[in-house]
């Protein structure tokens, strides 16, 4: 993640109302309706070896009643017989009665290490199924919610190896190309993981297009990516485009690469640690920023070319490439800006703020060259300003007085996510984390 752009998620203030002191939950029952089956749902329990929280969490806590996002009066389940049920709400009080719109072919009831079925709605049109046993549909529905119009049809099913369930799925047209992108989670054991729980969580993107061959039009898979981490993730998510990927866990998701990418990888570990040091240092106080750059024992002051302008800063030695070169990150009164050579062969840059007080989190704009050093005294007030969030008493009972809120007024959505927690996004071409935010 060296090379990802850290990045901070603002509010939109537009969404915000200024005038919101509080919520109240209402202490009105929800509303609960009943509706017999004439075949139970095709429920599946965690078996003896399924012991950990990631399969409690994948696995053990799933919501059998799928909602169609297109369509949100409907709702689908599968049954013990293989059937998907379509469930009709109308009025917001009468349920229709449950109504088949697809039979799976396999007979579920024969596979004994199954999962649950999944699915999910990729388009008002198309559907993503697993049965559970590893195998994977991809269904043309039509318009469903409507029986007039919804017939649902298998374009593409294959077996893909061990179950999974469906975490996400989106249909796109590049290229004239129709395809449907599809996320799929497996929790598999880790054999070379001794001191952890022994799984690891592995997530398969899979693209899906259409193909014409003599006039044959089938849909099949032209692109297959790996990554695997050790957390079932919190969410997980393709962009529309089908471009990207959105992965919120607590630890972190990683592609695993075909041979030719490890021995680029193993280069790239070569490299990491063949790294020199830093190409300059810098520090900052309210007021100005302080460059050193090591120099060459052969370069003299003549050798040393430094061009500054209100917001631009460029070192040459001799008649080479700018050594650094740069948008800065904030204005500089650039005609108050010097430099000079230390004793110590270095190079010494002083540049004076324009605007006193904020402090720079980079020097120059998108280069990880350099090295920020924090002066002692920074840091003594930096911990001072802090002091008076922080405390060296523990309170065991936080409601014992002043609660700072009220435990069972707290709703799920309330809970913080771990500290370690991550937001990342995944290019789907470069297989690199392009964007960060924890």
């Amino acid at each position: 993640m060296a090379g990802a752009a850290h990045c901070s998620l603002q509010a939109k203030r537009l969404l915000l109302d200024p005038k919101f002191e509080g919520y109240k939950l209402s202490l009105e029952p929800l509303a609960c309706y009943q509706l017999g089956l004439d075949a139970a749902v095709a429920e599946v329990k965690l078996r003896d070896d399924q012991y950990t929280l990631d399969h409690m969490r994948a696995f053990g806590m799933y919501n059998y009643l799928h909602l169609d996002s297109w369509y949100q009066d409907n709702v689908y389940y599968v049954d013990q017989l293989g059937r998907v049920m379509n469930v009709s709400v109308t009025l917001d009080t009468a349920l229709q009665k449950p109504r088949e719109v697809f039979r799976l072919p396999a007979d579920l009831a024969a596979y004994d290490n199954r999962l649950c079925a999944s699915i999910h709605f990729s388009s008002s049109t198309w559907v993503t199924l697993s049965d559970g046993t590893g195998r994977l549909y991809l269904i043309k529905s039509g318009k469903r919610g409507n029986s007039a119009s919804e017939k649902w049809e298998i374009v593409f099913n294959e077996e893909l190896g061990s179950p999974f369930i469906i975490a996400h799925s989106v249909c796109f047209v590049k290229s004239d190309v129709h395809s449907v992108a599809v996320l799929l989670l497996r929790v598999e054991k880790d054999e070379l993981d001794t001191k952890g729980s022994g799984f690891h969580i592995t997530l398969e993107w899979l693209t899906i297009g259409e193909r014409s061959k003599e006039g044959d039009h089938r849909y099949e898979i032209y692109k297959r990516r790996i990554l695997q981490g050790k957390s079932v993730p919190h969410y997980a998510a393709i962009e529309p485009s089908g471009d990207g990927l959105m992965i919120v866990s607590y630890k972190p998701f990683q592609f695993l690469h075909d041979k030719e990418d490890k021995s680029e990888e193993n280069n790239d570990a070569k490299t990491a640690k063949e790294k020199k040091d830093p190409l300059y240092y810098w520090q900052q106080t309210e007021d100005d920023v302080t460059i050193t750059v090591p120099l060459p024992q052969d370069i003299t002051k003549d050798d040393i070319k430094v061009g500054f302008s209100p917001d631009h800063i460029c070192v040459r030695l001799k008649d080479q490439p700018p050594l650094m070169e740069g948008k800065l990150h904030s204005s500089v009164e650039h005609e108050s800006c010097t430099w000079i050579i230390r004793e110590d062969k270095s190079l010494e840059i002083s540049l004076i703020k324009k605007n006193e007080g904020p402090r720079w989190p980079e020097l120059i704009v998108g280069d990880t060259r350099g090295e920020f050093v924090m002066d002692p005294s920074q840091c003594s007030e930096i911990a001072e300003s802090l002091m008076h969030l922080t405390s060296e008493v523990m309170n065991p009972n936080p409601e014992k007085e002043n609660p700072p809120c009220n435990a069972q007024e707290l709703e799920e959505c309330d809970a913080f996510l771990e500290d370690s927690a991550s937001l990342c996004r995944f290019d789907g071409d470069t297989l690199k984390v392009t964007h960060v935010v924890s």
